[in-house]
């Protein structure tokens, strides 16, 4: 009977899934056909989303909010470049990316050169920690996924804010994040990772004699 239920459950998640995704691609192909009210679907679809993103990137919630106004009218004008065969939402949250990042090279451009140690030059402390075999980001979620996790992802480098939170809120898959971020899945992994080891030094740091691991 559990069996049953749970079998039964996820068959409904499924569904469900499909169901979004079908009617996301009816309304990106109306969209394309010059369909107004299909693009006003897709904003009510991804605004809490694409917001929380934008505002994760930039830190300003006017900033944020003007910045998410822009993407979708970047996605007005180039819906026609828009390649189906490819993710819609992943296409989408580059623009955003895209232009958060131009945002921020404008504003606060020192806000892009903070050290991701990425590669060895200006590897910071936290980068150059020894890597678990599998970071326990389940137990952070779990236990502030509200407002004590997201101070303390705004604490963080830009490039290793952004990919937490695509794939930890936004739940994306790792190739998703590579195409949003126009990078390879191997430097996608490793900012994830290194993210993931900062995180839970500066919660560490901050809230002491919590265990973290």
């Amino acid at each position: 009977m559990i069996r049953a239920t749970v079998g039964a459950g996820r068959q409904g998640a499924a569904a469900t899934y499909w169901e979004g995704r079908v009617a996301q691609d009816s309304d990106v192909a109306q969209l394309r056909r010059g369909d107004l009210d299909a693009l006003s679907t897709l904003l009510t679809r991804y605004q809490n989303r694409l917001y929380r993103y934008l505002l994760r990137m930039v830190r300003q919630p006017a900033e944020a909010e003007d910045l998410f106004q822009q993407t979708w009218l970047r996605v007005a004008e180039k819906i026609q470049q828009y390649d189906a065969r490819r993710s819609f939402e992943a296409w989408l949250f580059t623009l955003a990316r895209n232009l958060a990042i131009d945002h921020l090279r404008r504003v606060r451009p020192e806000s892009l050169d903070e050290p991701i140690g990425d590669s060895a030059p200006g590897e910071t402390a936290a980068a150059r920690l020894p890597s678990q075999e599998r970071p326990a980001i389940d137990g952070i979620l779990q236990r502030e996924r509200s407002q004590r996790l997201g101070v303390v992802l705004e604490m963080l480098p830009v490039v290793q804010r952004e990919v937490l939170t695509l794939r930890f809120e936004e739940e994306m898959k790792i190739d998703e994040i590579a195409e949003v971020l126009g990078a390879p899945l191997s430097t996608v992994k490793t900012r994830l990772r290194r993210g993931l080891e900062r995180l839970r030094v500066i919660l560490e740091t901050n809230y002491p004699g919590e265990s973290w691991q």
